[in-house]
């Protein structure tokens, strides 16, 4: 298995999380290489990694992408976003020659399985796998042209065959999506990966990138806001959401934020605190917003037509608010 990560140093103690479980769940592959795209790290960062690495006798290579900014030949605009996150846009640059079949995990996962099933994927005519994600409403899926009842897909957990992409300039197409959009899209990275690849993505079942809140959706709310998710099957859902083999910790219900009440913030504990980073204390100052949201998440099992109303009449206000807050960072 050749796996990637991308992090910096504010990020790094949950990509840690995410690789102990990943060794952990799949102790029993002969061969697990990890990537970690990163803009250069603090020392005690790379030597708490590389104590997980030893600890389960794996190879985890660092691989610095410099000032990513220009490796882009246009003005790029994340939104608030951190630039680096968008640097799985170019595996084909930062991954060895001899790499192949790759997944990429997003460091806000947890792993609870084997991902062997990953590595048996035939793609076929597909350029990449990914798991669908239809709460996301025509707010966001109208700036890439897509429809309402289009599959959106997330991008936290990619499987794609990277010598194909090398053959195909995935990577040049992806950069010429991004700028045909003037650089800026309001999921940046995940936008251009769906736009680019409309068409030719195969549908990964839930429980590989399941995404936390969606314990409080109905598999009927699901479908009704985006048709196209009826192909997963609720008796797979239910699956994914029973024993979910990995879990991406989406929104903000974050297991790392006090006051959180994520559902599955006990099982990302249990391997943070297996790292250098154990009983690293959670962040503050969200503790009220997170009550209300978490009130919320239940609303939406309760009442779905609810969740949906509160993204059309509020969703588009997140990425002006993230954008205020980056500028005053500046």
């Amino acid at each position: 298995m050749d796996i990637v990560y991308a992090s910096d140093d504010n990020f790094i103690r949950h990509v840690a999380a995410s690789i102990y479980s990943l060794f952990f769940y799949n102790r029993d592959e002969e061969e697990i290489n990890v990537y970690i795209l990163c803009p250069g790290l603090k020392e005690e960062s790379y030597a708490g990694i590389n104590k997980i690495a030893r600890k389960f006798g794996r190879s985890i290579e660092f691989i610095q992408i410099g000032n990513l900014r220009e490796r882009f030949p246009f003005e790029v605009d994340t939104g608030g976003f951190n630039i680096n996150n968008l640097s799985r846009l170019f595996v084909c640059s930062f991954l060895p020659e001899n790499v192949d079949r790759v997944f990429y995990i997003d460091g806000d996962t947890v792993v609870t399985d084997s991902l062997r099933y990953l590595s048996n994927i035939d793609l076929g005519d597909n350029l990449v796998a990914m798991a669908m994600e239809p709460s996301v409403g025509i707010n966001i899926k109208s700036g890439i042209d897509f429809g309402e009842d289009e599959p959106y897909y997330n991008a936290g957990v990619l499987v794609f065959d990277l010598k194909r992409w090398r053959q195909e300039g995935i990577e040049l197409k992806l950069l010429e999506y991004y700028r045909d959009k003037g650089g800026n899209l309001f999921a940046c990275d995940q936008d251009v990966i769906n736009g680019t690849f409309r068409g030719k993505v195969m549908l990964l079942p839930p429980r590989y990138n399941f995404f936390s809140n969606y314990k409080y959706f109905r598999y009927s709310a699901l479908v009704k806001k985006t048709p196209a998710y009826a192909a997963v099957g609720k008796k797979n859902f239910n699956a994914a959401k029973k024993n979910p083999a990995i879990i991406h910790f989406l929104g903000d219900e974050r297991p790392w934020k006090r006051g959180n009440l994520n559902p599955y913030r006990s099982i990302y504990k249990k391997f943070l605190n297996k790292t250098d980073w154990a009983n690293t204390p959670d962040e503050p100052g969200m503790e009220f917003y997170l009550f209300a949201f978490h009130i919320m998440e239940w609303i939406t099992f309760i009442c779905p037509p609810f969740r949906n109303w509160l993204n059309s009449r509020y969703g588009m206000k997140v990425i002006s608010n993230r954008k205020k807050k980056s500028s005053k960072k500046k």
